[in-house]
């Protein structure tokens, strides 16, 4: 990390890595454990589009490392905050921000494992990973989406009242609970997030969040989906849902692994485009 002092304090611009000609803070290329030997992935274009690597104050003695991908034309605009799978931030995660930034968004992902000082896409042991991932309380966790939300509202470029959420595998966990404990949160999406903890706490949402699963995921049993679509109901949370796709796996949108569905990903990208705007989230 950079040590970055000033007899006046940290100015707004220190925190822009990337302007300081920093190396990147991210891993370079996919994650090694999960990407196929013949992916394909999308890669999206950074013209015409601001990239910074920043560091968002979370009240750590080393604070919360992010990639933000964002458009380069003035004025404020809505901002989705992305959530990693397990794997940490690599190219998946850095290309879905440029792909929302592309659509007019501000996209900021945040690096919620970097306490562990481990490059997390680079390991190839699940066991290892699970390691790192499960050092990462759930209360730390929803302290780095409030330290990131709050910085937002603190930047030239973001509306303070736009913002959403989306994430997947181990970040759709994390969109269900934000929709709970962050008031800044207008909308949330959670592709394939795991739920069992979360279905007594449905009626704790306060944004309303689309939930999309894979009818053949092996993580995440069916009786779960079921049992939140039940709790959705009888908590009248009637802004949120859960779409189930009939061929899908667990990892679905992911390009990069096996497990990608193209026709499903595709379908449930416009979904929630359309959730988003449809809760103001544009």
């Amino acid at each position: 990390m950079l040590n970055l002092t000033r007899p006046e304090g940290t100015q707004p611009g220190d925190l822009h890595l990337s302007r300081r000609g920093a190396v990147s803070m991210f891993f370079a290329g996919y994650a090694l454990a999960a990407v196929g030997a013949d992916a394909k992935p999308i890669t999206t274009p950074a013209d015409n589009l601001t990239i910074d690597e920043v560091l968002i104050p979370n009240g750590a003695d080393k604070p919360l490392p992010a990639y933000v991908a964002r458009p380069t034309a003035k004025g404020r605009h809505a901002t989705i905050i992305v959530v990693n799978e397990i794997f940490g931030i690599h190219d998946y995660i850095k290309d879905i921000c440029r792909r929302l930034a592309r659509l007019g968004y501000v996209a900021v992902a945040p690096d919620f494992f970097y306490r562990s000082g481990v490059n997390l896409p680079a390991l190839t042991d699940f066991t290892e990973i699970r390691k790192v991932v499960g050092q990462a309380s759930t209360d730390q966790v929803d302290g780095d989406v409030r330290a990131t939300t709050a910085w937002v509202k603190t930047t030239p470029f973001a509306s303070t009242q736009k913002i959403g959420i989306t994430g997947f595998c181990w970040g759709g966990a994390v969109v269900w609970r934000s929709a709970m404990v962050n008031p800044d949160i207008k909308a949330g999406v959670a592709w394939y997030g795991q739920l069992k903890p979360l279905i007594a706490r449905a009626a704790e949402l306060k944004a309303p969040v689309l939930g999309l699963y894979g009818a053949l995921d092996q993580g995440i049993p069916q009786t779960d989906v079921t049992a939140m679509v039940g709790a959705l109901k009888a908590s009248g949370k009637r802004g949120s849902d859960i779409h189930v796709f009939a061929d899908a796996q667990h990892g679905f949108h992911a390009d990069y692994r096996p497990s990608y569905n193209e026709a499903d990903a595709k379908l449930g990208w416009a979904m929630m485009l359309a959730h988003f705007k449809a809760n103001g989230v544009v």
